[in-house]
């Protein structure tokens, strides 16, 4: 698969890519409207940013009780199921008079419900494509997903700055509903991907055989952490630039489709294997600069630059994709997606906490050089071949990914854990026919 056009005439992934997409407008319409209407009523950089990004918190509950259900739930009444209750939570937030203790309450849950999402979703797309079409249909994704930032923001910003900010949870809502409607009658009802009742302990047994392999642990922290403390940084948009907001968002998103465009499309697959570290140091370097406080349009472009390292998650994921069986795809990704975002929910509060005490330009400069020494860290003490050839038995054959810290000689990795260990949720099921 080696063209855009090869990826939409593959059936199903219209439908995901369209629903995917109003979901991803939701939430930058949503996002900042919460995160302004909170800011307007406690006047606190931290909370501001912990309702924006606070709820990833929940997806690490989630991910320790819930994500064993991301290979054994249906997919398509999951995904409808998700959407619809972001849609009712976002119209409840919107509220009037609504305290915000019970607005984080109501956000705390829509995070615990969202940690299944990225395990369905990205499963759910690796299952519609070929291996060799992941990466290219990932890219489309992010793409769209910085398409519909910028405008997201963009209509956001006028429709917090001209009406108000209840007015944009409930367009919000309303993008939400229409995914789940589009999800519902778009997507073709489809069995599990693994046997089995979803478990807490399942959920355990199989976190710990993905995090026992060294490669994949590696690949992990370097999709979790260094992104996360970035996201840390953004999510101090809101009370760095009050005014202009919008706009710092707009232009990381317009990043972040450039990356993905170039990484996706554009690098050859040699090319794109060497650079997963240095655009995790792209990622974050540009950040520094706040700590000179520059104005609105070298904040913007600094913004933007940065996020063309967001390109970096889709390598990571070529490679975790390589070094998983296909039956522990959508845990894999689950874990991938609701660790993120749990970090990213970690960082949000580390910054608002340090701009609390300082200021957000403080904060946002020591979160970027809390990035750049991770990702040095990790790199530097981690062994990371340049290329692994995996081989499943029972599933499509070998696969090799490509690595993304320094180049060693080739290995080869097992993907099913110790010899000892059965592989969680049995045989692979066919393939009928998608930062961070």
């Amino acid at each position: 698969m080696r063209s855009y056009s090869d990826l939409f005439r593959t059936p199903e992934f219209t439908p995901l890519f369209l629903t995917s997409a109003l979901q991803g407008a939701a939430s930058t319409v949503g996002g900042l409207a919460l995160g302004t209407l909170v800011y307007r009523a406690t006047d606190s950089p931290l909370l501001s940013a912990l309702s924006m990004f606070g709820p990833s918190l929940a997806q690490v509950l989630g991910a320790t009780t819930l994500l064993s259900a991301a290979d054994r739930l249906p997919p398509r009444a999951t995904t409808t199921g998700i959407a619809l209750a972001f849609a009712l939570g976002t119209a409840a937030v919107a509220l009037p008079g609504l305290p915000v203790a019970a607005i984080f309450g109501i956000l705390f849950a829509l995070g615990l419900v969202a940690s299944l999402g990225g395990g369905v979703r990205w499963g759910l797309l690796n299952e519609i494509l070929p291996r060799d079409g992941y990466l290219l249909g990932r890219s489309v994704f992010n793409m769209m997903n910085g398409l519909t930032q910028v405008a997201g923001y963009a209509a956001g910003g006028v429709l917090v700055a001209v009406v108000s900010p209840r007015v944009g949870l409930l367009t919000a809502a309303a993008l939400y509903l229409a995914a789940a409607a589009g999800t519902r009658f778009g997507l073709t009802r489809r069995a599990p991907r693994a046997s089995g009742r979803p478990s807490i302990a399942r959920t355990w047994r199989t976190n710990a055989l993905l995090w026992s392999d060294g490669p994949r642990r590696t690949v992990y922290l370097l999709l979790w952490i260094p992104n996360g403390l970035v996201v840390g940084c953004e999510s101090l948009f809101v009370s760095y630039a009050p005014e202009h907001a919008g706009v710092l968002f707009a232009s990381a998103a317009f990043g972040m489709l450039v990356g993905d465009v170039t990484t996706g499309r554009l690098l050859a697959p040699r090319v794109r294997t060497r650079l997963g570290v240095p655009f995790l140091l792209l990622l974050a370097t540009p950040y520094l600069v706040f700590v000179l406080r520059p104005g609105i349009v070298v904040s913007a472009a600094c913004a933007a630059v940065a996020s063309v390292g967001f390109g970096s998650s889709l390598i990571q994921q070529e490679r975790l994709m390589a070094l998983t069986p296909d039956e522990l795809a959508g845990h894999a990704l689950g874990l991938h997606s609701s660790g993120m975002l749990t970090l990213q929910g970690v960082s949000a509060a580390l910054a608002g906490s340090i701009a609390q005490l300082a200021s957000p330009g403080a904060a946002m400069t020591a979160m970027a050089a809390a990035s750049v020494a991770v990702t040095a860290a990790v790199t530097l003490t981690a062994r990371v071949p340049a290329q692994v050839r995996v081989r499943v038995p029972g599933s499509r054959g070998s696969a090799t990914g490509p690595a993304t810290g320094p180049a060693t000689e080739p290995a080869t990795e097992p993907v099913t854990g110790p010899a000892s260990e059965p592989t969680p949720g049995g045989a692979s099921p066919g393939r009928a026919k998608p930062r961070p």
